[in-house]
């Protein structure tokens, strides 16, 4: 059977407009199937949580937002109007911690502080940086960012930063700054 070349086109552009109209209702399906809403599985107003160990205090955190997101493969709760943490160590001395903005992983137990962070001891270090990181599991801080570090000795500012939550351990790189001294000036 031979067709007139015109009909032969006709026939060719109605079979490709067909399949291209059934191919882009498939494609919208499948991508309705491979899409996971990026939303979280709770969402909290002014939490106030409490982390006990053994029945003692461990911590307080206290956030106007909190978003927890655990129901994705890497799990993470993010803290996006601030936070406000005390932390306490066994002898019930406490660390304050203040941040603009905060994101804790799960699974890596870190927390990344963001923004205006601020944190105080109880004995009157102050170390104020815009960007932290804290680690849960060993309970230390560190940051390659500037940081300014206050206590009775007197003001530090550098670059570089890892501490014990105590401050009890502090190394930082990068250092300038005025500090007393108890040695004598010979």
């Amino acid at each position: 059977m031979n067709l007139p070349k015109r009909y032969s086109l006709i026939v060719v552009t109605v079979i490709a407009v067909t399949l291209f109209f059934g191919c882009e209702s498939n494609f919208k399906e499948v991508q309705k199937i491979n899409f996971s809403e990026f939303v979280p599985a709770t969402d909290a107003d002014n939490a106030n949580i409490k982390y006990t160990d053994s029945g003692r205090i461990t911590g307080i955190l206290m956030a106007r937002k909190m978003l927890d997101y655990s129901n994705l493969d890497f799990p993470f709760t993010e803290f996006p109007k601030g936070i406000d943490v005390t932390l306490y160590d066994k002898k019930q001395k406490r660390t304050f911690i203040k941040a603009n903005y905060a994101i804790s992983y799960k699974s890596t137990q870190i927390i990344d502080l963001i923004g205006k962070v601020v944190i105080t001891s109880e004995a009157g270090q102050v170390l104020e940086t815009e960007q932290l990181y804290f680690d849960q599991k060993n309970e230390w801080f560190y940051t390659e960012r500037k940081f300014k570090l206050t206590d009775t000795k007197g003001v530090s500012f550098g670059q570089g930063i890892d501490f014990s939550k105590d401050f009890k351990v502090i190394n930082s790189q990068r250092v300038n700054g005025e500090f007393e001294s108890s040695e004598e000036k010979i």
